[in-house]
C-alpha cells in the first residue's frame, strides 16, 4: 500500500515539531527508511505566541501566518495536515476551511485515545496553556465525548506555565517533579486521568517515565499514532 504525505504546520513551538517527528518515525513499524513516512515540515517558529493573542495580552493574531503555511503544505502536495499543538487549536476551524485537504485535530485525537485506553474514564484534567484553558477547545471536545474537563487550580496554572514557557520554551529542561505534583493533586481531587494538553509538556516525556504512566494521556503521542495510521502506516507500541 503506498503511503500518504503527511504536512507538519510546526514551529509552535519547534521542539515539540521535533518530537512529533521522532515520534511518528519511532512507531512506524519499519524495516527501512523507504518503509517510514513522508513528511513535510513548516517549522514557523516566528509565528506570533497564541497564548499572548487569546489571552488580549498581544494585538499581534497568528492565524494569518497558520493559514498561509497551512495553504503552503497544501501547494506542495500533502494528502493531509496535521498541527502538533494544543494552543493553536482555537484556530483549527478557520485554519481547515482556508484549505481544500483534511487536517487533524491533535485535541479531539487526545480525548478520544483517553477515552479509548482509560477504563471508566469520566474527568480528565487537563493539563494546558492558560490560552488552551480559557479557549476552551478541551471543555468541546469532552463533552462530545461524554467527558467532563477538569481545569487546574489557579496555584496549579501558575506551576504549568512557568514549566511551559520559562523552562521548556526557554530551552532548560522541564522540572518533572513538579509537574508530577500537579498530576497527582488534580488526580486526588477526582480525575480519572489527565491531559498533557501542551506540546512542550509532551516533550518532557523523553527523560521521564513516569510521565507514561497509566491515566497520563500525551495528546502528542495520540496526535502521532493517530497520523501514522492515517497515512496507510502500521503502527508500533
Amino acid at each position: 500500500m503506498t503511503g500518504k504525505t503527511v504536512g507538519i504546520l510546526g514551529g509552535l513551538g519547534p521542539l515539540a515539531t521535533a518530537y512529533f517527528m521522532e515520534l511518528v518515525i519511532h512507531h512506524t513499524v519499519a524495516a527501512r527508511d523507504q518503509d517510514h513516512i513522508d513528511m513535510v515540515v513548516s517549522n514557523h517558529a516566528t509565528i506570533p505566541d497564541r497564548t499572548d493573542f487569546i489571552l488580549g495580552r498581544s494585538p499581534l493574531n497568528p492565524l494569518g501566518a497558520m493559514i498561509g503555511d497551512a495553504k503552503k503544505l497544501e501547494a506542495y502536495g500533502v494528502d493531509f495536515v496535521v498541527m502538533p499543538c494544543n494552543t493553536a487549536s482555537f484556530f483549527f476551524d478557520e485554519i481547515r476551511q482556508s484549505i481544500g485537504i483534511a487536517m487533524v485535530n491533535i485535541v479531539e485525537e487526545a480525548v478520544r485515545y483517553a477515552r479509548e485506553t482509560v477504563p471508566g474514564l469520566s474527568r480528565l484534567g487537563i493539563l494546558a496553556t492558560d490560552g488552551t484553558i480559557l479557549s476552551g477547545t478541551y471543555d468541546q471536545e469532552c463533552s462530545k465525548q461524554g467527558i467532563t474537563a477538569q481545569h487546574p487550580t489557579d496555584a496549579q496554572a501558575q506551576v504549568l506555565m512557568h514549566i511551559i514557557y520559562d523552562e521548556v520554551k526557554a530551552g532548560r529542561r522541564g522540572n518533572t517533579t513538579e509537574l508530577l505534583g500537579v498530576i497527582d493533586a488534580m488526580l486526588a481531587d477526582g480525575c480519572t486521568a489527565v491531559v498533557l494538553g501542551c506540546t512542550e509538556l509532551s516533550t518532557m516525556c523523553q527523560s521521564s517515565t513516569a510521565l507514561r504512566a497509566p491515566g497520563i494521556i500525551d495528546s502528542l503521542y495520540a496526535l502521532a499514532r493517530r497520523t501514522i495510521l492515517l497515512a496507510g502506516k502500521d503502527f508500533r507500541e
